[in-house]
């Protein structure tokens, strides 16, 4: 009976040792991910999403990660541009695994290499460039970062998709030279909006005057247009009636007269006053002659 009853014990230490091994050699992968297995010390295959089982005490997983894009912020590097001047680099490497097994056999710490390359490079390509050109120029640099770094990735089963600088800090000093630089600049742009502004309303204002000037230039030729018309049909008419020299000797002289009863104590006379003497003679004939035939026809 205590035969039976240790025989049951046995049996049932090894059911639960059974199942506890047979749990563990199924193993569930979701569908990013992927199991590197070893058999026997040697590489067996890689195993991907779904349920999967490894034979206890022959397989072995030696690596376990996934195929998303991972984004590696490396720390901040010391850099010595061409023009020694010392600045700090911050780094961000976008990356994905794309050949397990060359991510499990490759190299042993594939990211922290991955990290000496940037530094490296870092290092060597913004020693080529002065300061201002490492301002101006992360993209090329940036460009230039992850084609180095994925050729050296690939080995190992890496694909770098890109390399982004995040910043760049130059030393204290240079920061306030720059500040000063970009406040003299500002200052300069404003000096120059604020002079076409000027040269602006100067232009308008020359344009108004001499729109203004044009329209008073427009408004005397029309008045000496009209003045010399006036003038033409006041010729024109006075040709058409007909008027003797008589009656112009006589307008003559009754203007004369005005100006000797005037308060002024110089006369100024005519150079033709002897033929005007002689135009009166005629005048008065004819006026005399006028008068006759007038009082004959009133009897008649």
């Amino acid at each position: 009976m205590i035969g039976l009853i240790i025989g049951l014990s046995i049996f049932g230490v090894l059911l639960i040792l059974l199942i506890l091994v047979l749990i563990k050699s199924i193993k569930r992968i979701n569908q990013t991910e992927f199991l590197v297995i070893e058999r026997l010390g040697k590489f067996h295959k890689v195993l991907e999403n779904g349920l999967r089982i490894i034979v206890p005490f022959l397989d072995k997983v030696v690596k376990k990660s996934d195929y998303k894009e991972k984004v590696i912020d490396f720390p901040e590097q010391d850099v010595i541009t061409k023009d020694n001047a010392g600045i700090r680099v911050d780094t961000v490497v976008y990356l994905q695994i794309t050949d397990p097994k060359a991510y499990a056999y490759g190299h042993e710490r594939p990211l922290l290499a991955i990290e000496n390359i940037v530094a490296t490079t870092l290092r060597n390509l913004l020693g080529e460039l002065e300061l201002d050109e490492t301002l101006t120029s992360r993209d090329t640099i940036n460009s230039k970062l992850t084609l180095i770094l994925d050729e050296a990735s690939d080995p190992w089963g890496v694909k770098v998709n890109r390399v982004e600088i995040k910043n760049i800090t130059p030393p204290k000093e240079i920061l306030i030279s720059m500040e000063k630089q970009m406040r003299a600049e500002r200052e300069k742009r404003a000096n120059i909006l604020q002079a076409e502004g000027l040269k602006e309303a100067q232009i308008l204002r020359a344009e108004g005057d001499k729109a203004a000037q044009l329209l008073k230039a427009e408004a005397d030729r029309e008045s000496e247009i009209l003045r010399a018309q006036g003038q033409k049909e006041a010729i024109e008419l006075l040709n058409s009636s007909k008027i003797s020299n008589e009656i112009l000797v006589l307008k003559s002289l009754e203007e004369l007269g005005k100006l000797a009863n005037g308060k002024g104590t110089k006369v100024i006379l005519p150079p033709n006053l002897a033929d005007i003497a002689k135009t009166m003679t005629v005048a008065s004939t004819v006026a005399v002659n006028s008068n006759t035939e007038d009082e004959d026809n009133f009897t008649k």
